[in-house]
C-alpha cells in the first residue's frame, strides 16, 4: 500500500513539473506583462515592516515561490493563467495557484490513505487513483466555476451600467467621465473592470483598444455588443445615448428570457444530474459501508476476453450515463 501512494505522489509531481516545463519553454512579452500588471492594479511587494509578518506574507516572500514566480509570470503560459485568475477574481499569483494545484493532487490521496486506517476501504488503490484525479481536476473546475459566477454578476449589472452611462452622456459628460462615474457608483466586478479601462487610457492606450481589452478579459456577448456599438458610433457618429438605451433594453429582455428558460428547464437539468451522479454516489456509499458487496463484480471466474464481466458492465453503464447526461444538457441548453 505505501508503494501505491508513492506512485500516486510521483505521478502528481510529474504532472506539476510538466506544467512548469511548458511555462519555462514558452515565450513571453515583458512590456505587455508589465502593462498588464499596472492596469490590473497589482503592486510590487512592499518592504517588510518592523512588525511580524503574517503567515501568508512569509510564504509569498519565500525564495521558492519567488523563483517560481520568476519562471512562470513572464511567460505566455503564465500570462494566460494570470488572465484566468483575474477573470475568476482570485487574489493569487500564478506560482501560488500552481503550488496549490500540486498540493491538492498530492495531498488528497495522502489524506485518503491515512483516513484508511479508520476506514480501510479508503486505502484501496482505485480510491487513491480517484483521489489523484479529483485533486487534478478540482482546482481547474473551481477556477471555471468562479469565472462563471463572476461573469453572471457582470452581466446582471451591465444593463444598469449602460443606462448610467447613457444618462451621463445626456447630462453633457464625455464618455470617459461617464466611465469614471460607473467606477464610483457601481459595484464589483463591473466597477473594477471599468477602472482598468481608465488605467489603460491613462497609460496612453487608445480608448478603443482599452475597450477591446475589456472584451477580451470579460468574454461577455452583451458587453461585446455595447463595445461594438460604441466603436461604430466613434467612426460614423450618431446619438450614442439612444443607442445605449436600445442596447440596455435588449440586454434586459435577454436576461429575462434566460431566467424564464432556466425556470422552465430546472426539472430537466436536475434529472440530468440525477441520471449521472446518483448511481456513482450509491456505488461509492456501498463500497464504503460494505466493501465485500461489490466483490462478485470483480470475480475473474466470470469473464469476457479475460476481463471480469462486472468491469465490462460497469464500464458500459458509465458510458451510457455519460451519453444520457450529455444529451440532456444539450436539450436544455437553449441559446438566446
Amino acid at each position: 500500500m505505501p508503494q501505491t501512494i508513492v506512485v500516486a505522489a510521483v505521478a502528481a509531481l510529474a504532472i506539476l513539473l510538466i506544467a512548469i516545463g511548458i511555462a519555462a519553454n514558452s515565450g513571453g512579452t515583458g512590456v505587455s506583462a508589465r502593462l498588464e500588471r499596472y492596469a490590473s492594479g497589482r503592486q510590487e511587494a512592499a518592504k517588510p515592516e518592523a512588525s511580524a509578518a503574517s503567515l501568508g506574507e512569509l510564504i509569498s516572500q519565500s525564495a521558492t515561490i519567488a523563483q517560481l514566480n520568476k519562471v512562470v509570470e513572464q511567460r505566455d503560459f503564465g500570462a494566460n493563467l494570470a488572465r484566468e485568475l483575474a477573470r475568476a477574481d482570485l487574489k493569487l499569483k500564478v506560482s501560488e495557484y500552481l503550488l496549490i494545484w500540486g498540493g491538492v493532487i498530492v495531498g488528497l490521496p495522502v489524506f485518503l490513505f491515512f483516513a484508511g486506517f479508520a476506514l480501510p476501504a479508503l486505502q484501496n488503490p482505485i480510491v487513491l487513483l480517484i483521489g489523484v484525479l479529483v485533486g487534478f481536476f478540482f482546482p481547474r473546475w473551481y477556477l471555471k466555476h468562479r469565472q462563471g459566477r463572476r461573469l453572471n454578476q457582470f452581466n446582471k449589472q451591465l444593463p444598469d451600467t449602460i443606462t448610467l452611462i447613457a444618462n451621463a452622456l445626456r447630462a453633457g459628460s464625455s464618455f470617459l467621465q461617464a466611465i469614471e462615474l460607473v467606477v464610483r457608483e457601481a459595484r464589483p466586478p463591473i466597477s473594477l473592470e471599468f477602472q482598468r479601462v481608465i488605467r489603460e487610457v491613462n497609460l496612453g492606450l487608445p480608448f478603443e483598444q482599452a475597450l477591446e481589452n475589456l472584451v477580451r478579459r470579460v468574454k461577455s456577448d452583451d458587453l461585446e455588443l455595447m463595445v461594438t456599438a460604441i466603436s461604430i458610433q466613434y467612426q460614423v457618429g450618431g446619438n450614442l445615448a439612444e443607442i445605449l438605451d436600445s442596447i440596455a433594453y435588449t440586454i434586459r429582455e435577454r436576461v429575462r428570457i434566460k431566467g424564464e428558460i432556466r425556470t422552465l428547464t430546472a426539472q430537466q437539468r436536475m434529472s440530468g444530474y440525477v441520471v449521472a451522479f446518483l448511481p456513482i454516489a450509491l456505488a461509492g456509499f456501498l463500497f464504503l459501508i460494505a466493501p465485500s458487496f461489490l466483490e462478485p463484480m470483480m470475480d475473474p471466474a466470470v469473464n469476457v476476453a479475460e476481463i471480469p464481466a462486472g468491469i465490462i458492465l460497469i464500464s458500459m453503464g458509465g458510458i451510457m450515463m455519460f451519453i444520457g447526461f450529455i444529451f440532456i444538457r444539450r436539450i436544455v441548453d437553449i441559446e438566446v
